[in-house]
């Protein structure tokens, strides 16, 4: 079977919780002299003694500096992401090889590292206090778990961190496509159930062990989990055989190899910590978040249910942007809020229902297509049956157990991980690539 990769990595978000710690600091800057004495390579062009441009450099030489020096210092762009260039140091010991994604946060590169003779990921953080301290958040969190995750399978391995030209670098170990990123270069087609079962037990392990720490990811998404290798293989895909004559199409691809990590730990919470801020992505947010009762644990099982049903179907199960339309969406596949959730809800919530706790929709919808988009939703059941050849009975109990309304009934990760869905094909040895 054909074997290819897939470059890519995803983007992330960052939180703004504030840390104190102290940093080492590489490179700090010098006084800049006048920008005319730089002579200047971009993309092969000499430009002779003008002003440096403003662009992404790809020369691996600059001025004669040798090829471990550090690039000229040059300002940030105009969103406080670093401007940096192919073939160039991140300090003497990274050297870039290319870009690999951009986020809210700032740019991940890949980079070899010079000392360890070894590819790594790179996230450089924008040189803004907020992202700077959520980096900080984040490079605390990553030590914990890296204490505690004996052989590195459950969360991406930190390799190294630095503050570089006042951006927080954090080395990490470098890893295949996300899962969102897999699906989308795959056409959004579904994995097969076994894969998803697969899947669903490492991610609900991770949170698992997690939670054991006492920590909340509060941001779980198909963008912030990883597959560990970005081999995969063309397989038929029966489905549109029958349907399709585009050319391609008669084939889907599936990852080599089903192994995940988790990423993306800034917006991560210890227990004892505040938790009255809005958490989580919104496709992947929990009701209780929604209606401002507070969060906890719980709030990483609903998104895990909500992982599952789109690593089904292919699609987000609440594609939505607005706190009523996501309610009503929530209401339409898993039937009404319950009574004491809706009354013991935020005073910035009371908009969304009508007196006697009803949710206020169709009325309060915002557009003719808000309310096709509810109304076209199934119930849960019926969504899975639409992907799932077998298995179908076993994963409908288990997301009823994951997308319970109240958060002290859904299950927690560890009775997930003994529910049948998971523990009746034990015998198969789960993913058979």
């Amino acid at each position: 079977m054909e074997t290819q990769r897939i470059m890519e990595f995803p983007h992330k978000n960052m939180d703004k919780r504030p840390r104190k710690r102290p940093r080492l600091a590489w490179d700090m800057p010098p006084p800049l002299p006048p920008p005319e004495l730089f002579p200047a390579i971009y993309c092969g062009q000499d430009f002779g003694n003008g002003p440096i441009p403003n662009y992404t450099y790809t020369s691996m030489f600059y001025g004669g500096l040798p090829r471990n020096a550090s690039p000229p210092w040059r300002p940030d762009d105009k969103d406080g992401h670093y401007v940096f260039g192919i073939g160039e140091n991140l300090t003497p010991r990274y050297r870039i090889l290319s870009k690999m994604g951009e986020g809210t946060f700032g740019q991940v590169l890949e980079c070899i590292d010079n000392e360890k003779k070894e590819v790594v990921a790179i996230k450089i953080v924008r040189s803004i206090h907020k992202y700077r301290e959520a980096a900080m958040i984040e490079i605390d969190v990553l030590q914990r778990l890296g204490r505690h995750d004996i052989g590195g399978t459950r969360c991406v391995q930190i390799r190294n961190w630095f503050d570089y030209r006042n951006h927080i670098c954090i080395v990490f170990e470098k890893l295949g496509p996300s899962l969102y990123d897999f699906l989308r270069k795959n056409s959004y087609r579904s994995f097969p159930i076994d894969l998803v079962r697969e899947l669903g037990r490492q991610l609900l392990e991770s949170v698992a062990f997690m939670h054991d720490l006492r920590l909340i990811h509060t941001d779980l998404k198909p963008e912030n989990i990883l597959l560990v290798s970005s081999d995969y293989i063309k397989v038929p895909d029966y489905k549109f055989l029958s349907r399709s004559t585009k050319e391609g199409s008669y084939f889907k691809n599936l990852p080599k190899s089903s192994a995940i990590k988790l990423i993306d730990f800034g917006s991560t919470t210890f227990e004892h910590q505040d938790h009255s801020y809005v958490v989580s992505t919104r496709h992947y947010r929990a009701p209780e978040v929604i209606l401002g009762l507070g969060w906890n644990y719980p709030c990483d099982i609903w998104s895990v249910g909500c992982i599952l049903v789109e690593l089904c179907s292919g699609e987000a199960l609440f594609q939505t942007h607005e706190n009523l339309e996501h309610l009503a969406m929530m209401e339409r596949v898993l039937g009404p809020l319950p009574q004491h959730m809706v009354l013991r809800a935020d005073r910035r919530a009371d908009k969304y229902f009508r007196r006697g706790a009803r949710l206020d929709w169709p009325d309060g919808a915002t557009s003719r297509e808000s309310m096709r988009a509810v109304c076209k939703l199934p119930r849960l059941p019926n969504l899975i049956m639409q992907h799932v050849d077998h298995s179908a009975g076993d994963l409908i109990e288990l997301l009823q157990g994951l997308l319970r309304y109240e958060p002290a009934e859904r299950l927690k990760a560890r009775e997930a991980l003994r529910h049948p869905f998971f523990t009746r094909d034990m015998r198969r040895g789960g993913y058979p690539l």
